[in-house]
């Protein structure tokens, strides 16, 4: 199985507990957050659209909402992204990597600063 993953989502789906922007984007975050943690999962990396936008309410014409916002959360993905060296990983690789490069709050706060899931995220909380 392949995902197909924005950068800065992969330290969303390490601090997702279940909350999201509709009951249709809460089930699909469940889904892919479950398959990421199969070893015979493969994620493909990207700073666009992906497995987890498809089902967000503010994905417009394939970008999130507005132009700014868009190109704030590209620049999300490119901060994360820009930290490994292939596009595609397993899963269970990936994830385990994420957890050596993102580790203390200075190494986020470019990513996670303006979040608005700060309050719910397990992955911030657990670095504060």
């Amino acid at each position: 199985m392949t995902l197909i993953l924005r950068g800065h989502h992969l330290l969303c789906l390490k601090g997702f507990q279940g909350y999201g922007y509709s009951e249709e984007f809460t089930k699909n975050m469940i889904s892919v957050n479950d398959k990421r943690k199969l070893k015979e999962t493969t994620v493909k990396l990207t700073n666009s659209s992906d497995d987890i936008c498809k089902s967000c309410p503010n994905l417009k014409n394939n970008i999130c909402e507005n132009e700014d916002q868009n190109e704030r959360i590209i620049s999300m993905d490119n901060e994360v992204l820009n930290h490994l060296e292939k596009r595609e990983y397993n899963s269970v690789e990936l994830f385990e990597k994420i957890d050596t490069i993102f580790n203390t709050k200075e190494s986020i706060s470019k990513v996670c600063s303006k979040c608005v899931w700060h309050e719910e995220c397990l992955f911030y909380q657990k670095l504060e």
